[in-house]
């Protein structure tokens, strides 16, 4: 049986790929071993941002095999355990305390846009993308956190649009509507999605992880609260190693070299 997932390491950079081709559905093996995939990657301190993407240049992901519908509520209990495990590993990645970027191409529908909004970083590609909850023509609903995350990220009235019209969008216009970061040719969009993660692999991981932690979520709370998790922030970075590299860096006029071996 083929592996549904594959994990890669670019030194600080992880990678993650869905290996079914060319549709890549999110199966109930995939989850799994989604699922663990992520667990460890949260606790590996040396893996300090991560890239979620699929293999081939066809599809991103067309979302659930809803042909296992049947088997995944009988090893999950009931359909709630199904999406239930699916919310969780969308909660974990979302609030893992590492920057995620991912790469939205070809059909991203369903589960196959749910996955990236739960990512920091979406990027798409400028042509043939095709990026949706198309489930109203199933007729049902978004399943894994689309009808609250989709609002949060576009606003609402494009997020009705997209969902009860079963509307796909391309890689310009989602950008044009909040939805992805940037847009890049798909002969690009991969390797400019890894040079991203690189790049927030480089920036001091404490501080870092203490940015996701006080923005993530911001939408529940109040501003007073928002501000006490920056106040928590300030005092917890202020003086690491990173911090005090960050300050020499900019007094001596050069680049810092944030999170070297044993400065946490």
């Amino acid at each position: 049986m083929t592996e549904p997932l594959l994990l890669e390491r670019r030194e600080a950079v992880a990678i993650v790929s869905i290996n079914d081709a060319p549709f890549n559905r999110m199966t109930l093996e995939f989850m799994d071993k989604l699922e663990a995939t992520v667990d460890a990657l949260a606790i590996d301190d040396t893996v300090r941002a991560v890239v979620f993407t699929s293999e081939g240049d066809g599809n991103f992901s067309v979302g659930m095999n809803l042909k296992q519908m049947r088997d995944g509520i009988a090893a999950k209990g009931s359909i709630d355990g199904v999406f239930d495990q699916r919310w969780r590993v969308l909660e974990k990645i979302e609030r893992m305390g590492k920057p995620s970027v991912v790469t939205l191409f070809g059909y991203c529908l369903g589960g196959g846009l749910e996955l990236p909004l739960a990512c920091h970083f979406r990027l798409a590609a400028e042509e043939g993308a095709q990026i949706g909850l198309p489930e109203m023509d199933l007729g049902t609903v978004p399943a894994w956190g689309g009808l609250a995350r989709l609002p949060r990220c576009v606003g609402r009235d494009h997020a009705l649009d997209m969902i009860l019209r079963g509307k796909k969008v391309s890689g310009p216009e989602a950008l044009r509507i909040g939805l992805v970061n940037e847009v890049w040719p798909m002969s690009e969009l991969k390797q400019r999605a890894i040079s991203l993660a690189e790049e927030l692999a480089s920036m001091p991981r404490l501080a870092v992880k203490s940015v996701l932690d006080a923005v993530i979520g911001y939408e529940a709370k109040s501003l007073q609260e928002s501000l006490s998790d920056e106040r928590r922030a300030v005092h917890a970075n202020a003086r690491t190693a990173d911090a005090k590299e960050g300050m020499m860096a900019f007094i001596e006029k050069r680049k810092p070299v944030f999170n070297q071996a044993g400065t946490d």
